[in-house]
C-alpha cells in the first residue's frame, strides 16, 4: 500500500482518539516517509534525449521515487505519455521547458502546449492553465538558454530551480537558492536527466504534492553530475 494511502488511514484513526472539541493532535508524520520527487527530466520527445516513457516509469519506481515531473523541451507530449502509463503509486507532473526571449521557463501542472515567446507571455500562458512558472538552472552562464532573473522577474515567476544536477558550478545553484529565498519564491530541484541513470540525482522531499504549489516544507536533495559524465552525455548527441 502506498504511503499516502496509509497516511490517510492513520489520520482517520486519529479521530477515534480525539476528545470532542480538542484541536491539537499528535503528529504522526514521523511514522511515514516523505514523498520524494525528481522535478526535471526529459524523454524521447526532446530532441536531445532518447529515453522511452515506459523506461522512465520503470526506473523511477525501481529507485523508489514517489513522483516525477516530465519537462520536455517545447512540448507536453512526453509528460502526457508518461502520465498515461504510470501506476497510481507514481505521481506524474506534466510540464514543459519552454524557450522565451530571456531564457527557459518550466511550466508545471500544464497539459496544453505553450509556444515560445516573450518571458511575460509564456508565464501568462502557464498561469492560465493554473500551472507554476519556474526558472530552470537560472544563473548558469554555461547555458545560453538560462534565465538571469531580475528583481522585476520575481513578481511574475512562481519559483526557481535551486538545484540542478547538470550545473557545472556549485555557485550557480547557490545563486538560485539565494534569489529564491530573498523573494520568498518556490524552490524546486531536479536531475535534468537525459539518460536513465541520471534520474533521481536530485529533487525535492515533501509531505504532499500540494506543498510544492503552496511553497510549504520543501526540502531539497541532490548530487552533482560529474564533469566527465556530463561531457560524455552531451557528446552522444552528435553520435
Amino acid at each position: 500500500m502506498h504511503h499516502r494511502t496509509i497516511k490517510k488511514k492513520i489520520r482517520n484513526l486519529e479521530d477515534i482518539f480525539l476528545f470532542k472539541g480538542r484541536t491539537n493532535i499528535i503528529n504522526i508524520d514521523f511514522l511515514l516517509e516523505n514523498m520524494k520527487l525528481d522535478l526535471h527530466m526529459h524523454t524521447r520527445y526532446s530532441k536531445d534525449c532518447k529515453m522511452e516513457p515506459s523506461t522512465i516509469v520503470n526506473y523511477a519506481m525501481k529507485i523508489g521515487l514517489d513522483g516525477i515531473a516530465v519537462t520536455d523541451h517545447e512540448t507536453v507530449k512526453g509528460g502526457l505519455a508518461v502520465k498515461k502509463i504510470a501506476p497510481k503509486e507514481l505521481d506524474i507532473i506534466v510540464g514543459s521547458e519552454i524557450k522565451t526571449d530571456r531564457g527557459e521557463v518550466i511550466g508545471y501542472f500544464i497539459e496544453d502546449e505553450i509556444p515560445g515567446g516573450t518571458l511575460y507571455d509564456v508565464v501568462d500562458q502557464i498561469k492560465n492553465q493554473n500551472g507554476l512558472a519556474i526558472a530552470p538552472h537560472p544563473f548558469d552562464l554555461f547555458r545560453p538558454n538560462s534565465l538571469l532573473p531580475t528583481d522585476e522577474d520575481s513578481k511574475i515567476l512562481d519559483g526557481l530551480e535551486v538545484f540542478n544536477s547538470r550545473c557545472m558550478l556549485h555557485k550557480t545553484n547557490k545563486s538560485a537558492e539565494k534569489f529564491a529565498k530573498k523573494y520568498g519564491l518556490i524552490t524546486t530541484a531536479g536531475s535534468d536527466a537525459h539518460t536513465l541513470d541520471e534520474i533521481g540525482n536530485s529533487g525535492v522531499e515533501v509531505d504532499d504534492i500540494e506543498d510544492i504549489r503552496k511553497n510549504r516544507r520543501i526540502r531539497i536533495f541532490g548530487k552533482k553530475m560529474s564533469m566527465t559524465k556530463l561531457l560524455k552525455t552531451k557528446m552522444k548527441r552528435f553520435i
